[in-house]
């Protein structure tokens, strides 16, 4: 919920606007009016090969600290998709990256979150830990610490481009979490 309009700085209150279909935060009358839209937001990344072995991030930060990953992180203003992915690969794991194509994009309703990773090559081999990861290294695929994959979308990506690493095709779909029931005392 936004509680003060970006516009003019006055409360919002939140209503379906004429021509809408959802609730919305919309500047309070009579001031300006604005409606405030919330959307989700993208994760871009690629999973980089060298020499038939994937980069991986140890993640440094939460959610999932400790945990792999692969090199991604939220898109910003003014960038496409792949440049994006791109730039996360060099801030995460000091590696250039040269994208070959699109690999997956999976959405993740319970976070408003969508993810695109790009299949791509590292350009000279080089990596090191960027400051969001503990520990980056290459993985022949049958050495990926599967039990320490940090998220569901990058496990559903490792294992459609591991499905056919010579070709692969691209993956979309939805990725939900089923969440544990409390547990409740008798």
């Amino acid at each position: 919920m936004i509680a003060y309009c970006a516009t003019c700085g006055h409360a919002t209150h939140r209503i379906i606007p004429s021509g809408d279909s959802r609730p919305r935060d919309v500047c309070a009358a009579p001031h300006c009016a604005a409606v405030h839209y919330e959307n989700p937001k993208i994760v871009a990344g690629t999973l980089p090969v060298w020499q038939g072995k994937i980069l991986l991030c140890k993640r440094a930060i939460e959610p999932r600290l400790g945990y792999w990953t692969l090199p991604a992180g939220f898109m910003e203003l003014n960038e496409t998709c792949e440049q994006g992915a791109v730039r996360e690969t060099w801030e995460e794991a000091a590696a250039k990256a040269h994208v070959r194509s699109l690999l997956s994009v999976l959405d993740v309703p319970h976070a408003s979150q969508v993810h695109m990773f790009y299949l791509a090559d590292l350009v000279d081999g080089q990596f090191a830990a960027g400051t969001e990861s503990l520990e980056v290294a290459l993985f022949a695929p049958e050495d990926i610490p599967w039990n320490e994959i940090a998220f569901k979308t990058v496990t559903k990506t490792l294992r459609h481009y591991l499905s056919n690493p010579s070709t692969p095709s691209q993956l979309t779909g939805v990725v939900t979490y089923t969440p544990k029931p409390a547990v409740t005392e008798p």
